[in-house]
């Protein structure tokens, strides 16, 4: 089950490479094993041409390092605390991609101005608030991952699966690792798209909400219809 795990992370954290999300080594991917409680996440700081399953780490929920030589992600931290509290996500990818950062970097949510978004999120992306001194200072990271979860209180975590933290950059988070890297490359073409149009209309309005509401539902919740249907 690990072994499996640990190579779908690999091919998550190469696939942000593929799609073009990450530069040089802004980035990492994680997955979960619920059962035997670990984590599987990038190294801090490798080259991912040069990434391999060997060079995973895997980390218990406190963090602690159970296989592996070398040292993970500094956002590991953060990765436990969302994993922690949203119960249903199974990887998590954090990405410095152009314009969703852009938006991080303005401090401003993502509108949901069309039915793309809407096939995916259910309404804006949330933006957090931006850390305090003090909370900078003392536990960065699990602070970060603490005012994620305090932006998401009243919100729920999957019906929008990413958050744009203030004057940093997005992370996303899905079913697996794969999923929440496809999140990502959403969210990125949402927030480009966002930027034209608001270049083009800076006044222009939200998408209607009945129908936010019906193209989110075509494909998400109890009643989804997109794709293919089983046969009962």
């Amino acid at each position: 089950m690990l072994e499996r795990l640990k190579t779908e992370v690999l091919e998550a954290n190469r696939a942000l490479v593929k799609y073009g999300l990450v530069t040089l080594t802004w980035g990492n991917v994680s997955g979960i094993d619920r059962t035997r409680k670990l984590i599987v996440i990038k190294p801090s700081g490798i080259d991912y041409a040069k990434l391999t399953v060997d060079d995973l780490v895997t980390v218990d929920m406190n963090g602690k390092v159970v296989a592996g030589k070398l040292r993970p992600s500094l956002d590991t931290v953060t990765h436990l605390a969302l994993y922690r509290a949203f119960a249903g996500i199974g990887g998590i990818a954090h990405t410095h991609s152009e314009y969703a950062t852009a938006f991080a970097q303005a401090h401003r949510e993502i509108p949901c101005l069309g039915t793309t978004h809407a096939d995916y999120f259910n309404g804006a992306v949330p933006v957090t608030r931006f850390l305090m001194e003090d909370e900078v200072k003392a536990e960065y990271e699990l602070n970060t991952g603490r005012l994620i979860i305090e932006r998401f209180h009243n919100l729920n975590a999957e019906e929008k699966p990413a958050v744009l933290v203030a004057g940093h950059a997005p992370f996303t988070w899905g079913r697996s690792p794969l999923e929440a890297v496809q999140v990502s490359l959403v969210l990125e073409r949402i927030a480009r798209m966002a930027m034209h149009t608001l270049t083009l209309d800076p006044d222009v309005r939200n998408l209607p909400e009945y129908l936010l509401h019906k193209h989110h539902a075509r494909k998400h919740g109890p009643g989804a219809y997109y794709g293919q249907q089983e046969e009962r």
